[in-house]
């Protein structure tokens, strides 16, 4: 799952942070994923997170360094997986430091692990980032700075996912251009995509949805295959729990 849970800021009114978090978790307590990326989270709705949500650990830092700012956090179910690796960087030019890269409006970074399942012993990688959100350079040049990564670290080419929100459209040259690495999982799904096309929604409750701009990739359908691609658009009360619908995706090991 990708969930971009729009960070905690008063201006949002009734669609504030304290308004909406204990329906995003029981969302996602309903759900279940194994496995989800984090978008917007500030420290301390990351910490309300990782209290409510008992079979969870989650890795990242914050945007701007150790936990402060927006993180791009991993959640993991510690039940099935076991972590053996992590790290986050920046998308920019100094990707080892507290960076701005590009054009881009705000600092960005990706945070990924390593992880393997205690069932079957299989091992994979997990990257979540949330590219900028005006820097056309940045979006296309921190992609190709996280694909550079995985390339790097994915030696002995295990599963690779890859999550976020991305900020940009389908038909864009950030999507098309990253199709030609990896698999879109709506477009290998075994069964029929499920839900909205769009996943933005601006808590706009009343209005179509058709910007999609959060995703989940994959490495290669040979060794991940893709059972189900939804867009979860659960409201209560004629409000959304974010201004994003979570992407959730069920995969099987090949």
């Amino acid at each position: 799952m990708t969930y971009n849970l729009r960070l905690d800021v008063a201006s949002d009114g009734e669609n504030a942070w304290n308004n909406r978090k204990d329906f995003l978790v029981s969302q996602i307590k309903f759900y279940e994923p194994d496995i989800f990326g984090t978008q917007e989270g500030l420290p301390h709705q990351i910490s309300y997170m990782e209290d409510t949500l008992k079979n969870y650990s989650f890795i990242g830092q914050g945007r701007e360094g150790n936990n402060k700012g927006e993180y791009s956090a991993i959640f993991y179910n510690t039940d099935k997986f076991e972590l053996l690796a992590h790290h986050t960087f920046w998308l920019s030019e100094t990707p080892d430091s507290v960076s701005k890269g590009w054009d881009a409006a705000y600092i960005r970074i990706c945070t990924y692990g390593l992880f393997k399942d205690k069932k079957s012993r299989k091992k994979f990688w997990m990257f979540n980032t949330h590219l900028d959100n005006q820097g056309e350079k940045a979006r296309n040049m921190g992609m190709t700075l996280i694909l550079n990564r995985i390339n790097e670290l994915n030696t002995k080419k295990y599963p690779v996912i890859l999550t976020g929100d991305f900020n940009d459209t389908p038909e864009s040259r950030l999507i098309v251009n990253l199709k030609k690495n990896m698999i879109f999982t709506k477009e290998v799904s075994k069964t029929e995509p499920f839900g909205s096309y769009g996943t933005f929604n601006g808590f706009k409750f009343c209005e179509p949805i058709i910007n999609q701009i959060d995703y989940i990739f994959i490495s290669e359908p040979q060794k991940l295959k893709v059972l189900k691609y939804g867009v979860l658009t659960d409201s209560k009360d004629m409000r959304y729990p974010s201004d994003h619908f979570p992407v959730y995706v069920k995969l099987q090991f090949e």
